[in-house]
């Protein structure tokens, strides 16, 4: 469990309004108060310490009822990207790996019907071509199998051409490099370079059975809308792809939960989110003695995607080196809210996770539920409310 050396005596003593918190975790609380989600979790960071922290509602455990509390831990589903990703970023940093690499001259098992052309810097760009192909829960634990697949995989268009989002498959391969390049497990490899560095023992890529106990079970709320309802509210038809609801709650499996689904099987809680991206926004000089380094952090969050658009929304992807950078006015179709900075990044996850840090107000958030909304358009306008809340709590 956390230290308390990371939460901080007073919101105050890290610059952050009081008032403004309480509104912030208000919102927070509101469709747990209102019956539609369980339990809910947010916490909120600033000059590497938490805030303030908040749980709401009752969860299972492996099937038990209980009250949710701080100590609950969630599936964070794609918030993981960015914890892998950092993990490759480590990588990058020590000059064994490189963005302009072909994936094919480091997995030759990947370089077939066409992918041989694709280059690791497309793996975290989501412009690799690749968004559909498979990986079936049954061969999550089984690295020759996931190799297997990947040299049957096929490309869906040319790499570099256009900007698709892939749930799970690129990240996948990046796992497969960091294997490669560092030597080890990509679960290890986290464990050992990102979440023990950090003091953060519950961030979990692959997280151990002794800990399932804590794991919040994974429900789907309410009723989804029809087309003509989305339609009616201006907001597109999203089509299920790999994120179905058996997908999501097979995390309520334990052979799921060990995998550690490099893209989005990470368990954790919202603190340890908050306080990862504080690690990120703290990058400084090496002989400081940081993770990550200022220098990498610049490189993480240039735009790579020049003016590639998201095809469901048809707005620019704006996607930097794993991470989703907010950009312009059209950020809140990126998962950020209306009042931070453009410089904010993160990754958000599915059922409404949220996860950023704002490099010019210092703050971070972390906000976790285990209640999946049928209704898209109420679960965006949750993340919106709660972004926009949480990054103007400075004082």
């Amino acid at each position: 469990m956390l230290d308390q050396r990371f939460f901080a005596e007073s919101p105050g003593e890290v610059g952050i309004d009081p008032a403004k918190l309480d509104e912030l975790f208000t919102r927070a609380e509101r469709e747990v108060r209102d019956g539609l989600l369980p339990s809910a979790q947010i916490a909120v960071a600033r000059r590497g310490k938490i805030a303030g922290m908040r749980t709401f509602g009752r969860v299972t455990h492996e099937g038990r009822p209980a009250d949710a509390n701080n100590d609950t831990l969630y599936v964070v589903f794609s918030s993981t990207k960015g914890i892998t990703s950092a993990a490759a970023w480590l990588l990058i940093q020590e000059g064994k790996l490189d963005p302009a690499e072909r994936v094919a001259d480091i997995i030759p098992e990947f370089g077939t019907n066409g992918k041989e052309i694709i280059r690791v810097e497309q793996l975290f760009t989501h412009t690799a071509g690749f968004p559909l192909a498979p990986l079936p829960a049954a061969e999550f634990n089984h690295r020759a199998k996931r190799l297997e697949r990947f040299g049957r995989w096929r490309l869906n268009w040319e790499p570099g051409t256009r900007f698709e989002y892939h749930p799970t498959s690129s990240m996948w391969v990046i796992a497969e490099l960091i294997e490669r390049r560092a030597g080890m497990d990509f679960r290890r490899f986290i464990r050992e370079r990102i979440a023990e560095p950090l003091g953060l023992p519950d961030l979990h890529v692959g997280a151990p059975r002794a800990e399932h106990g804590r794991v919040a079970d994974i429900t789907y709320v309410a009723e989804a809308p029809s087309p003509d309802e989305l339609q009616r509210l201006g907001f597109p038809v999203i089509p299920e792809g790999e994120v179905t609801e058996t997908a999501l709650t097979g995390f309520n499996q334990p052979a799921a939960r060990e995998a550690g689904v490099p893209g989005g099987g990470g368990i954790m809680s919202a603190a340890e989110l908050a306080l990862f991206y504080q690690a990120l926004l703290a990058a400084s000089a090496p002989e400081d003695g940081r993770v990550w380094r200022r220098e990498t952090m610049q490189m993480v969050r240039t735009v790579r995607t020049g003016d590639l658009v998201d095809p469901i929304f048809n707005k620019r992807a704006n996607r930097g080196l794993g991470v989703v950078i907010a950009g312009d006015a059209d950020r809140v179709y990126r998962g950020f809210g209306r009042t931070g900075s453009a410089a904010m990044f993160g990754h958000n996850g599915a059922g409404g996770q949220i996860a950023w840090g704002d490099p010019e107000s210092g703050i971070s958030l972390g906000y976790c539920t285990n209640g999946f909304d049928r209704h898209p358009v109420r679960q965006a306008r949750r993340s919106v409310a709660i972004s926009s809340l949480a990054a103007v709590c400075a004082t």
